[in-house]
């Protein structure tokens, strides 16, 4: 197995420099400003033959409640639905969308279709969580692949019973969005006290002429108070405070996946002084099958006799030696130079965590 190591938080001089700040813009989201799921209901049509079974009752009944709003009565039994499928439909509806406005929708099946390409989906209604319309979605189904063959030879590309439709949905209802107004609220994507009170600090010095407008509430989240010559621009105002550039604290965390041999190891991990021995024990079985022929004209039958051979081989331990104030990376170099392999030094990492030598969290996953 190869092993793949990254080492994260590890800045290099580019062009006389350190290497760029995180802004803030990557930190955190503002609070009230958030996309909103919405969900439907709906029918696809015009599919050649791959749509839903007779099996699937809802589905002639959704056709005949369809076609009953249209003026045509039909008994949902007396209907082949195989041209039509039921489709779940999804979509994102984008902060301060306003109605007019595109948004993409997905489509996917609910009962035994098997494709849905080629197909139309009918006018559906897209709800939020609170059950209010807000977006119409309609418009041809592409699904990015498709399902050819017969009689027990087929061929599928890709998912064809999930399908998109770009500008699909039209918004009928303005998102229900908070303005951020005489306070902007900061939420960080990964909680952190040194983050966040970082984050106040670089934005009181950005805005040092008056009293302190940001202090941090906790470790997820930092409170603004929008000063008094930008109330009137808001939207500008958040902007400046995204571009503010911070240093990042990373936490102390090795990643390690064994599957793919991949170690993960953030810039603040630390060893400390110790001595670590490894060695591997190999033992191979092998057996082999012997076919034994009897003398001829005698009574004896053929047998077939195992044979077994074992093989032990140990190699000698490799010994690394660390010094006060080693760091992982240097570990895992000296590791990599005597030829350990993916595994190897997974396991010393896990070793290292349980004799508490490792000032780190180490995730297996």
């Amino acid at each position: 197995m190869r092993t793949a190591i990254l080492f994260a938080g590890i800045c290099t001089f580019v062009a006389g420099r350190l290497c760029a700040e995180t802004r803030i813009r990557d930190l955190v989201t503002i609070e009230g400003v958030r996309d909103n799921q919405l969900i439907g209901y709906g029918i696809v049509v015009g599919l050649a033959g791959t749509g839903d079974k007779r099996t699937t009752i809802f589905s002639t009944q959704s056709l005949a409640n369809m076609l009953e709003r249209m003026g045509v009565s039909v008994a949902p039994g007396a209907m082949r639905v195989q041209n039509m499928a039921t489709v779940m439909v999804t979509a994102t509806l984008q902060p301060f969308a306003q109605p007019g406005s595109k948004l993409d929708v997905t489509a996917a099946a609910v009962g035994d279709a098997s494709n849905l390409q080629g197909g139309i989906l009918l006018m559906t209604s897209l709800r939020g969580a609170n059950g209010q319309v807000y977006a119409v979605a309609q418009g041809p189904v592409v699904t990015g692949g498709f399902v050819a063959g017969r009689g027990g030879n087929s061929q599928s590309v890709n998912h064809p019973t999930v399908g998109r439709i770009p500008n699909g949905g039209d918004v009928e209802r303005a998102a229900p969005s908070i303005e951020p107004g005489s306070q902007v609220r900061l939420q960080l994507r990964a909680s952190d006290f040194s983050t966040s009170a970082r984050i106040a600090d670089a934005i009181n010095r950005h805005w040092k002429d008056g009293p302190a407008i940001a202090h941090a509430d906790n470790a997820a989240l930092v409170s603004v108070a929008t000063p008094t010559a930008w109330k009137e621009r808001i939207p500008a105002f958040i902007s400046a405070i995204e571009e503010i550039g911070i240093d990042v604290d990373l936490p102390a965390r090795i990643v390690v996946n064994e599957r793919t041999g991949t170690i993960v190891i953030g810039k603040n991990v630390r060893i400390a002084p110790v001595a670590i021995l490894h060695g591997n024990l190999s033992v191979q079985i092998e057996t082999k099958l012997v076919v034994s022929q009897p003398g001829p004209l005698s009574n004896g039958t053929t047998a077939v006799v195992p044979q077994q051979a074992l093989t032990a081989k140990e190699e000698p331990a490799r010994n690394v030696v660390l010094k006060d104030g080693a760091t992982v990376e240097e570990l895992v170099r000296a590791l990599t130079a005597i030829g350990s392999s993916a595994r190897d030094i997974i396991a010393i990492l896990q070793n290292l965590r349980a004799a508490g030598a490792l000032e780190a969290e180490l995730e297996v996953i």
